[in-house]
């Protein structure tokens, strides 16, 4: 009893009757007046099993990689190296004059027109020593360098501002990983001056009637004649960029077996027998030289005859391709008279000529002899005929009267490009300024090259113009007499050989007549003599299609 006394306590009567009515006032919201409760054993259980497992893992991962694999991350940490590499930036685009694309980038590389303007567009390639050593190109770089045309003359500010990117290499150089650090600069778009439409059919018409009439190739070029731009050019054959850049081998092969040599730019690298085309500017010559007045009239029987020395019975006969009667300059330029030419550059009966020294002075002044300047290269000098050439060439052999005649129009010893005729002609348009030919586009007046000036009154280049007026209007040019334009013009048969059973078929000239703009030139190569159709039938054609799609050339 005493335990149960010493257990009891009084009870107050709050105590007794607490209910909802008379609790305090607390705040159940913010969990005021509960009574926590203890977490459930599980539960504890449950959070141990966790954490160990977690522990564990971790435990197990850096056992694998100290212990069990340990060994071989310590090798390759060793062996690897972080190397920094080339980032090729995207490579800077060519358009045409037109802002037609001539030359893009696509996933897997460089992509080129299907036009017919690859030997001035080029292509791109492995790059050679000396491309790695001015470029200064990495030996682990896959930069490919422009090789031809417009990719290799503007090959450093086509290619951009090379990036770095960093990657990770193992001992045996392979990328274990790889990162842009520098993604470099663009390159920069290049703008040609070529109209590509132009430039085309200029091909088109080339190639139809090379195929036609047996000509082994041909090249054409029209040149702006204020400012030297080359606004349309073709070669016949030519290769293709893309089966290059794709590495097309069955079209590659084609190419290097074809012996007429498609790798090769004939408006620049291809040398020719000029012929008649050569003379207006030895009637230039004889005028500014005072030896003959443009009235005057020389009598063209069909030959000439110049006594033999050494045989009085047997004398050399100098043919005309034709009887051509009386002509004056204008008359002989137009109808081509060689006759007349015979006599105004070697001296025939009371005509003085002009001499050889004068044909090659001449000759030098208009561009002759020597490169352009042009961009696309490799660019040849051609040759002009004088005593030391011949002397050279044919062990000391002498010059003799005959080589004069045939100098005098365009035969003997003449090689020369069809840029440097075209520049030629320029110059004859413009009056005497020997222009730089280029191939990018610029402003009128902005970045023009006057090579030199011929120092020849205007109005002796008046006559010579008025004869290739004629020539058009009534002579040897009357294939492109068009009511659309007034052109001026001047052919030229180039007889090949000794046997003389091929030709180069020349047609030169400029339009509009009265306001010159552009200056042209075509020949077809090493076609049949007896062919009929040749650099006329071309330009014909040419003129005929840019009447109708484009006109702006022609006001």
């Amino acid at each position: 009893m005493k335990f149960r006394a010493g257990m009891n306590k009084d009870i107050e009567p709050d105590e007794i009757f607490l209910d909802s009515s008379n609790l305090s006032s607390f705040n159940t919201h913010q969990f005021e007046g509960w009574i926590e409760k203890p977490l459930p054993k599980k539960v504890i259980v449950f959070a141990f099993v966790f954490f160990l497992l977690v522990v564990s893992v971790f435990v197990l991962k850096i056992w694998s990689l100290q212990v069990k694999h340990g060994e071989s991350f310590a090798i390759r940490s060793e062996s690897n190296s972080l190397k920094k590499i080339a980032y090729l930036p995207e490579r800077g685009v060519i358009y045409d004059r037109n802002d037609n694309l001539l030359a893009w980038n696509e996933k897997d590389g460089r992509r080129y027109t299907d036009k017919s303007v690859h030997v001035a567009l080029g292509y791109l390639g492995y790059p050679s020593k000396e491309d790695i050593e001015k470029l200064d190109i990495s030996i682990d770089s896959k930069e490919m360098a422009g090789k031809e045309g417009a990719e290799k003359i503007f090959n450093e500010y086509l290619r951009g501002i090379e990036g770095v990117e960093v990657v990770e290499v193992n001992a045996r150089g392979e990328i274990q990983s790889e990162n842009i650090f520098d993604p470099g600069v663009k390159g920069g778009d290049v703008k040609l001056s070529l109209d590509v439409d132009i430039s085309n059919k200029f091909s088109e018409y080339i190639s139809s009637l090379a195929k036609e009439k047996g000509f082994q190739g041909g090249a054409g070029v029209m040149m702006d004649v204020n400012t030297g731009e080359i606004v349309a050019m073709a070669s016949y054959p030519e290769y293709d960029s893309n089966a290059l850049i794709q590495k097309d081998e069955e079209k590659v092969g084609e190419y290097l077996k074809d012996k007429r040599m498609p790798f090769m730019n004939r408006v620049v690298s291809g040398l020719y027998v000029p012929g008649s085309i050569m003379k207006p500017i030895f009637a230039l010559a004889a005028l500014n030289e005072g030896i003959i007045k443009p009235e005057k009239s020389i009598y063209s029987s069909g030959s000439i005859s110049i006594p033999n020395p050494y045989s009085p019975d047997k004398p050399t006969v100098f043919k005309d391709w034709k009887a051509h009667g009386w002509v004056d300059m204008k008359k002989a330029i137009a109808f081509s008279s060689d006759v007349y030419f015979y006599a105004i550059s070697g001296g025939y009966e009371d005509q003085k000529g002009i001499g050889i020294l004068n044909i090659e002075k001449y000759s030098k002044m208009f561009g002759f002899g020597t490169t352009t300047g042009f961009e696309l290269q490799p660019e040849k000098s051609g040759n002009i005929p004088s005593p030391e050439w011949k002397e050279r060439i044919f062990d000391g052999e002498k010059w003799s009267l005959g080589n004069t005649y045939h100098s005098g129009i365009g035969q003997y010893g003449f090689q020369v490009t069809p840029i440097q005729v075209v520049r030629a002609i320029s110059a004859i348009a413009n009056g005497g300024k020997v222009l730089k030919p280029t191939i990018i586009k610029q402003a009128p007046g902005a970045g023009v090259t006057i090579e030199s000036i011929v120092e020849v009154d205007s109005d002796k280049f008046d006559v010579i113009k008025e004869g290739m007026r004629d020539s058009v209007l009534e002579g040897t040019s009357k294939g492109i007499n068009f009511s659309q334009v007034e052109i001026a013009g001047k052919t030229g048969t180039a007889e090949l050989g000794v046997s003389k059973k091929f030709v180069n078929s020349w047609n030169v000239g400029f339009f509009p007549y009265k306001d010159p703009k552009y200056a042209f030139t075509v020949v077809m190569e090493k076609g049949p003599v007896e062919n009929t159709m040749g650099g006329v039938y071309v330009m014909n054609q040419l003129f005929n299609w840019m009447f109708i799609n484009k006109p702006e050339f022609f006001k």
